[in-house]
């Protein structure tokens, strides 16, 4: 699934290609992804002119001068591209824009979604209700996570997948930040002292920023607007390494709780 870094990608991709200009075609080719599209999105953004891209986690924001957000998350499969040659059976938005650009939302396995919100209400729109800080942004403290994370007895990679705790985090960067903050994926969360804390909250916006400027990693459909493969896979130390060799020469570990797939190296990550 795209994660922070591959929709922030995304987000950078789309920016030159929409931002100041006017859409002149908004057609979805279904009536619904992962849940329905809404009914009056071609008659709210098309002929509106796109005023800013952003992201909120792991969906991306497109705000017009008629007030609206449409707000996309990728699922499991969705990529954007951009001018495509030829019209693919699971694009299933499309825009142009004034200046002769074409996009298309493409999605085979239909995870994703698209939906619309006034740009005033946006902080009431339900899935931003509850969410923890951007990890990248100021309020995402060592001093925060030591308050958020007082008395949970839960695992700290649990609480930092936690939408609630923090943002946007997925379990490929979780790993890889736990493993650079040397803190076992296991640890009691709330027993994390504040020093350790700022190690990790260090290591987090390490790894999403050295991701972001990879562009992403690519793990089966993930590819960004130009059609470029993320390459911070080739930069995993634990995640997808089962058997490998840690840097420090202790081999990776895997193990799997609830679906997930947790990589760490038991040497570097004792506590």
């Amino acid at each position: 699934m795209p994660e922070l870094p591959e929709v922030e990608t995304t987000v950078r991709g789309l920016t030159p290609v929409l931002a100041g200009q006017r859409l002149t075609t908004v057609e979805a080719r279904r009536p619904d992804l992962r849940k329905p599209i809404p009914v009056d999105l071609r008659q709210r953004m098309e002929g509106a002119t796109v005023t800013g891209l952003s992201r909120r986690a792991k969906y991306g924001l497109i705000e017009t001068d008629r007030g609206d957000t449409m707000i996309f998350h990728l699922g499991m499969s969705g990529r954007w591209r951009v001018d495509p040659a030829d019209s693919l059976a699971h694009d299933h938005l499309i825009l142009a824009t004034g200046a002769g650009r074409t996009l298309a939302l493409n999605d085979p396995r239909r995870f994703g979604f698209l939906d619309l919100m006034s740009t005033d209400a946006m902080a009431a729109y339900p899935p931003f209700l509850a969410m923890g800080p951007e990890p990248l942004g100021p309020d995402f403290t060592a001093d925060y996570l030591l308050g958020a994370l007082a008395g949970r007895m839960a695992p700290i990679k649990a609480m930092l997948l936690d939408q609630r705790i923090v943002a946007g985090l997925g379990n490929i960067y979780v790993c890889e930040a736990l493993h650079m903050a040397r803190i076992a994926p296991s640890r009691e969360a709330g027993r994390i002292a504040l020093p350790r804390l700022e190690r990790l909250v260090e290591a987090v916006r390490a790894v999403l920023l050295s991701a972001i400027e990879a562009g992403g990693s690519t793990l089966r459909d993930f590819a960004a607007p130009d059609g470029e493969l993320g390459y911070f896979s080739k930069q995993f130390l634990v995640y997808g390494r089962e058997g490998a060799d840690c840097s420090c020469g202790a081999p990776v570990k895997r193990r799997t709780e609830a679906g997930r797939s947790t990589f760490w190296c038991a040497r570097c990550q004792r506590g």
